[in-house]
């Protein structure tokens, strides 16, 4: 890499992060940034929920084969192998080369010979985007020929921080869901190869909602995530997993998606996929770790929300007057407002509406009690 144009590239970069760009034109952008300093032929840029781990969205700048998704997904949650993402997560590690981690024998790598070789590419680079210890997205870059170099994974590991960041607040920009949602959940079955046994009306519009590409008709990434993860548990290669997964769809709608085993008496087991327009207690703590409040900061804000002073909220929380104002300072700071009422416009008309039109107050765990009205 040349100095001056890495430098110059890696100034763009953190100016995107810090934009106002939606999830997927950031990546978009990102990515044609990065491969001026980082060449590459093939790409997988994704967000994640930083809960579980998973998947919610991608991009790939080409149409990718049918077969390769399910190998990725497979490989990632059933499989053995070199820099998968939960291992990166828990290892600290923001960047890993596969050439170097399998000592250059790419053979030794599954991915590689189940992925890589059949799609003509050499050498992986991957990354982590961590704040605040969630990991909000993942990339990988693939190239022919030539291996990734440790001055390329040093160019990656310094933007990674702000490139997690510009996840995070790209989560907040999308607006409320203009049209309304179906009415009750949806159910989709299937078989352990994926394939459709049933489909309700109700899943068929979320599949809709949630397909990688409006014209594809594959199983969307999240349902194959959710779908491999109870897989990884009945084989007891996830013992922590929980197959279930929050997402925020293409029109604004906040999700829950998750599996579950059904058997039948001819003991022929199939799966159920199930899709729920996501709860308080879903939403809530992913949209304050979105904003970085901490618990208090949540508190004092669902008051500000709810259009207590600040002497109600000093009652209500057991703090001073002057407490209430610095967590105020530190709220606008974060949420990048300047008052009270800018708040109330970031926060609750975009965000929070559905949340505290119910009244509901956090919990010990920083969620929101349902049915429950804060008492002044």
């Amino acid at each position: 890499m040349k100095a001056e144009s890495a430098e110059f590239t890696k100034q763009e970069i953190i100016r995107l992060c810090h934009s106002t760009l939606d999830s997927r034109t950031l990546r978009l952008e990102l990515l044609k940034r990065l491969q001026t300093v980082i060449p590459f032929d093939y790409v997988y840029f994704s967000t994640t929920d930083p809960a579980t781990q998973f998947g919610t969205s991608y991009i790939m700048l080409e149409e990718p084969p049918s077969w390769l998704m399910s190998v990725f997904v497979e490989n990632e949650f059933l499989h053995d192998d070199f820099n998968k993402f939960n291992a990166m997560l828990k290892n600290h590690q923001t960047v890993g080369i596969l050439s170097r981690s399998t000592g250059n024998e790419l053979n030794r790598s599954q991915r590689y010979r189940d992925m890589l070789a059949p799609l003509a590419m050499g050498d992986e680079l991957r990354s982590i985007f961590v704040a605040d210890a969630a990991c909000w997205g993942t990339l990988c870059l693939h190239r022919e020929g030539s291996v990734y170099t440790p001055a390329e994974a040093d160019f990656v590991a310094k933007l990674a921080p702000h490139i997690a960041d510009g996840l995070r607040k790209a989560l907040l920009l999308t607006s409320a869901p203009p049209e309304k949602a179906p009415d009750g959940p949806g159910v989709l079955i299937l078989t352990d190869d994926l394939s459709v046994v049933a489909t309700t009306a109700a899943a068929e519009y979320w599949l809709a909602e949630l397909a990688e590409r409006k014209d594809s008709h594959a199983l969307p990434l999240t349902v194959r995530n959710v779908v491999a993860t109870l897989k990884a548990i009945e084989s007891g290669m996830a013992t922590n997993a929980t197959p279930k997964i929050r997402i925020r769809t293409r029109s604004g709608h906040w999700l829950v998606v998750y599996a579950s085993r059904l058997r039948s008496i001819e003991n022929s087991a199939q799966i159920s996929v199930i899709f729920e327009i996501a709860q308080l207690a879903d939403i809530a703590p992913l949209i304050m770790q979105a904003y970085q409040l901490t618990k208090r900061e949540g508190e004092v804000t669902q008051c500000v929300l709810l259009g207590w002073s600040t002497t109600e909220i000093a009652g209500r929380l057991h703090i001073s007057s002057n407490t209430v104002q610095d967590h105020l300072k530190a709220i606008f700071e974060k949420v990048d407002v300047s008052s009270r009422g800018e708040l109330a416009a970031r926060i609750f008309t975009q965000q929070y509406q559905p949340l505290f039109s119910a009244g509901a107050p956090l919990d010990s765990s920083g969620q929101f009690i349902p049915h429950s009205l804060p008492a002044k």
